[in-house]
């Protein structure tokens, strides 16, 4: 078999909860061989965090964990011990990348900074994930994801236009963050293959909020032009636009404007297209328009299911589509159709299913994933690897240094 996109790229990943995680997973999915080292005993906080298996807090059956950290390697230092920094420069002498998320300075703390690294491994490259970035004012102020999206702008945008702004729900900074991330380690390895030296990259969680396309960059550009700031609206101010209930659930249809005849021609109501309440697009795009227009369309929504209305808009030319609970995607044949989904075996859960590669690469295989590495797994295959033996690895451990 043809090796995977990223096959021989071995990366260091000394990150928690979930931006790190989710931008090292992300190369693990193309075939780098990630190694998760963790604080001995406890590990990685997002052990630690919900949901788990049957609603059984467990260090080894985190929902998270086991999605941010399969395909990966794990082993256990302690950074702050001697030893543990001495095993870490010894695994970074063979590695390509390291990627953190400590505060600010920690990593040179631990003697573990980049020229650190640099000194024994002239090409290494460093990703290191933070709130404000690794300099500035702010550098070693703390946040958390609604104030990195609040202070990113975003949140200006969000929210009922008569309250105060509200974020959107999840953890969407923490998984933007890390998809950039993962996209500037990619470019850095490239080009310390083109140009023979490593590089650090500073990555924060405020910055990837402040040039977000995702009402940030576009209402900048708008204020830039106009003067004035973008504002929140209502929804449902346009009619026969957006999310709409229907027979088992909801249903999104994108009808506003030059759309609205297929609405009405997918509900087999040509004459409303005339009706002096609809004619213009001017007056569909009235508050009260909407309003009236739903005394006809809602009835009309709630004969069918949302998979039904998704083909008839579809047919009619509409963008649309189901809004699906966590069931529905998972039983969506589309996406099963497709390979989506991976199902892995780990030593503790059992037999889990867990999305697979988030793209594909038609000319380069894809293999699936090994589970997430329950805690110092591999610390005997690796540690093992640069000399130590078991003894030594016994002894290290009644230590605490792994």
């Amino acid at each position: 078999m043809p090796p995977q996109a990223l096959e021989g790229l071995r990366i260091l990943d000394v990150t928690q909860l979930i931006a790190g995680p989710y931008a090292t997973k992300l190369l693990a999915d193309y075939g780098a061989e990630v190694i998760k080292i963790e604080r001995p005993g406890t590990g990685d906080v997002t052990r630690q965090k919900g949901p788990f298996l049957h609603d059984e807090p467990h260090p080894e059956k985190s929902g998270l964990f086991l999605h941010l950290n399969a395909g990966k390697r794990g082993v256990t230092l302690d950074l702050k011990s001697a030893t543990g920094r001495k095993l870490f420069l010894q695994l970074a002498k063979s590695a390509e990348v390291v990627v953190e998320s400590f505060a600010p300075g920690t990593m040179e703390s631990f003697g573990l900074g980049y020229e650190a690294l640099k000194a024994v491994n002239t090409r290494i490259i460093v990703t290191s994930i933070s709130n404000f970035g690794q300099s500035g004012p702010y550098r070693d102020y703390k946040i958390s994801e609604i104030i990195a999206y609040a202070m990113g702008g975003p949140m200006h945008e969000t929210g009922l236009p008569e309250r105060e702004p509200m974020k959107l729900g999840g953890s969407v900074i923490q998984f933007q963050t890390g998809a950039a991330a993962a996209t500037a380690t990619a470019m850095a390895v490239w080009n310390a293959e083109v140009n023979g030296h490593g590089d650090h990259l500073d990555l924060s969680l405020f910055r990837t909020q402040a040039s977000s396309q995702d009402r940030r960059t576009t209402m900048l550009v708008g204020a830039q032009y106009t003067g004035e700031n973008g504002d929140r609206r209502p929804p449902g101010v346009s009619t026969a636009n957006g999310i709409r209930p229907c027979a088992d659930g909801y249903i999104a249809i994108m009808g506003a404007s030059n759309r609205f005849a297929g609405v009405v021609r997918m509900m087999g109501q040509p004459e409303l297209l005339t009706d002096p309440r609809f004619d213009t697009v001017v007056k569909l795009s009235m508050p009260d328009t909407s309003e009236e227009f739903d005394i006809h369309y809602i009835p009309f929504l709630m004969q069918y299911t949302k998979r039904e209305l998704f083909m008839m808009a579809q047919k009619n030319g509409l963008p649309s589509g189901p809004i699906f609970t966590a069931e529905d995607l998972y039983t969506e044949p589309h996406i099963r159709e497709r390979g989506f989904w991976a199902k892995m075996r780990h030593p503790v859960v059992g037999e889990i299913t867990q999305p697979g590669r988030p793209f594909i690469m038609n000319a380069t295989p894809w293999r699936k994933p090994e589970p997430a590495p329950i805690l110092g797994q591999h610390n005997a295959e690796i540690l093992g690897g640069l000399g130590y033996s078991a003894r030594d690895l016994s002894r290290l451990h009644s230590l605490g240094v792994i």
